[in-house]
């Protein structure tokens, strides 16, 4: 994916056809992309599946394996969840994710991370296909500054999210989305017009949260 494809606006288009799309909130109530939108001018983060970072296999015959594509979208929303509700009350503007597993995962999303605000899921992946968002398991490319948020110990963590996700709850093992699914960050108008954009080239590839809230006009921290 070239630099221009990364950051390239979203068409109209296609973002009339999301706003028709549904997205479902965690007790699994469906609602428009569109609805959130018209509420309030967004910013919305495409995450990976519920439990990126932890190995990406999921499969607990092999959680002894430490793989190095592990993942770390809930680093991601961890560093959300200091953005301040006033900061966002004062820009008018509103904060959500939408995950590409079931909806039964969000509120374990929610504690694990502990960001406060809404998390929709988009389990068919409509969205995520519709705005141009890649499929990879790839990390940062040797040579290119990793991103602030991403853990300092990539062994520890992955250990960690292996006990508080599958091992933890085995039966949300293959209901946390589609594993080498990216994300992206979005700023919308409430009228539908997106401002910013920007496709994940890989796993770990967020931008960092106090450009995506400059971005927004949102102060940060």
């Amino acid at each position: 994916m070239t630099t221009e494809d990364i950051a390239k606006p979203l068409e109209v288009g296609a973002i009339e056809d999301a706003k028709k799309m549904k997205v479902k909130d965690k007790d699994g109530n469906e609602v428009t992309f569109g609805s959130l939108l018209e509420k309030q001018d967004s910013i919305v983060v495409f995450i990976r599946h519920f439990f990126c970072g932890v190995n990406a296999s999921l499969s607990l015959a092999h959680v002894n394996t430490i793989d190095s594509s592990a993942t770390y979208s809930q680093a991601f929303a961890e560093a959300l969840a200091s953005v301040r509700p006033e900061a966002l009350e004062k820009a008018d503007k509103q904060l959500f994710l939408v995950g590409c597993g079931e909806p039964e995962l969000i509120e374990y999303y929610h504690e694990k991370t502990g960001f406060k605000y809404p998390i929709y899921a988009d389990p068919k992946r409509a969205i995520f296909t519709k705005f141009g968002l890649v499929k990879n398991i790839n990390i940062t490319p040797k040579g290119e500054t990793k991103r602030s948020y991403l853990p300092t110990s990539m062994v520890m963590s992955t250990l960690t999210n292996l006990w508080r996700g599958p091992m933890h709850n085995p039966t949300y093992v293959g209901k946390q989305g589609h594993i080498p699914q990216n994300g992206g960050d979005f700023v919308f108008t409430k009228d539908g017009t997106c401002t910013f954009s920007w496709r994940m080239r890989h796993t770990q590839d967020h931008v960092e949260v106090a450009d995506l809230m400059r971005e927004a006009g949102v102060e940060f921290p």
